[in-house]
């Protein structure tokens, strides 16, 4: 009897040891293979839809040019073919939206397609993958310009704004995805040097034009998305400079000027949909904080001189994800019923700090919706992509 009591307590300890010692990455998988494989299934036989595929009469650009306009702008009643008036937080549903449709559509299938591949190894993902990533970045018949100088335009006042570079937040699971294509091997290197080029001339751009240089300045939830986009894009095409950049930004501009000392961000907190913009922010900060942390330096655990860091934004924003009910603040003007869903800040930062609370926090949350107005702002939908590498 005793030495029966004895292997049970062994094998107790040695799966608990073995809990213990997994990596990021298969916790991560263990969480989302079933939802992953299901996602995956669905896109095996889908067709590449660029931005090709739709056009705009409003567009100042030409068909390969993504073209989307301003979610918060309104015809004048009083002039209706004027210019548009702005009404913050209110998305008007008659907006051009295809285009962004088609990326966050190449974006789904790019992360559900490499995520599958790196739980089963089946070569039919990335196969399935290909023609996407082909259509979008290489044939010169269907691919999209590398830059962004027709987003989110207004009717009357602009063709284009710098503000719309958020747009292309939907293309970091594919940049994610393209470095599981290429460390697969299982193309040519030419075939993905075409695919690398494309995101090397973008980053590129939206380092160095204006447009860039403005969203990079704005001083809320689009300086952390372009960050993001920068790491993502120059982790791919292996740019350290870029990222050492954003790693500095990252320290010594956002958190000192976008976090206050109680690790909410203000400028979220003054807008219409201060619950929805300050989870947003927190996902993108902690999604850049995941790209950058390395062994040597935690991004999670960071301080600045005031005390300020992302595990104290976490801290902040976490009893507000598990019981909405607490939120102190305004409600937000639209979609305050579909918050909170899957937010990864949660996840990255319950992996890299330790705290299960986190964790399984995550994974009671609902799933993401499929409403447009929430899935343009959940742009990390696979994050096995994102403890990859």
């Amino acid at each position: 009897m005793k030495f029966k009591y004895f292997l049970l307590s062994f094998f107790i300890l040695m799966a608990s040891c073995s809990s213990e010692t997994k990596t990021n990455f298969e916790k991560v998988k263990d969480l989302t293979r079933d939802d992953i494989l299901k996602d995956a299934q669905k896109f095996l036989n889908s067709k590449p839809i660029t931005v090709t595929s739709h056009t705009s009469d409003r567009s100042a650009g030409t068909k390969h040019d993504f073209y989307s306009e301003g979610d918060y702008w309104w015809p004048n009643p009083e002039n209706l073919e004027g210019p548009y008036i702005r009404k913050d937080g209110l998305s008007n549903p008659n907006n051009f939206v295809a285009h962004r449709r088609s990326m966050i559509r190449l974006s789904k299938i790019s992360g559900a397609l490499a995520s599958a591949y790196l739980i089963t190894k089946d070569e039919i993902y990335l196969e399935s993958l290909m023609p996407h990533l082909n259509a979008w970045f290489v044939d010169e018949h269907t691919k999209m310009n590398p830059h962004l100088l027709y987003a989110q335009a207004i009717k009357g006042r602009v063709t284009g704004r710098g503000i719309g570079i958020i747009d292309t937040i939907h293309l970091i699971e594919v940049a994610l995805a393209v470095q599981v294509v290429e460390q697969s091997n299982l193309f040519s290197k030419t075939q993905v040097a075409s695919i690398k080029d494309w995101f090397s001339q973008y980053l590129n751009w939206i380092t160095t034009h204006p447009y860039g240089i403005k969203e990079r300045d704005n001083g809320n939830n689009h300086s952390t998305c372009w960050a993001m986009q920068v790491v993502a894009f120059a982790r791919l095409v292996g740019n350290q400079e870029k990222i050492n950049f954003c790693k500095t930004l990252f320290k010594d501009t956002f958190l000192p000027e976008q976090m206050d000392k109680d690790g909410s961000f203000s400028k979220e907190l003054s807008r219409t949909k201060p619950y929805g913009y300050s989870i947003f922010n927190l996902d993108a900060m902690v999604g850049l904080a995941q790209l950058l942390t390395t062994n040597e330096d935690n991004c999670f655990t960071y301080e600045t001189k005031e005390g300020k860091s992302l595990k104290l934004g976490v801290q902040f924003l976490y009893p507000y994800l598990k019981d909405k009910n607490t939120w102190p603040y305004k409600k937000d003007v639209m979609y305050w019923d579909d918050w909170p869903t899957k937010h990864t800040a949660l996840l990255f930062s319950g992996l890299v700090l330790e705290n299960n609370d986190y964790i399984e926090t995550w994974q009671t949350l609902p799933s993401i919706p499929n409403k447009s107005e929430i899935i343009r702002n959940m742009p990390i939908r696979y994050p096995l992509l994102w403890v990859y590498n």
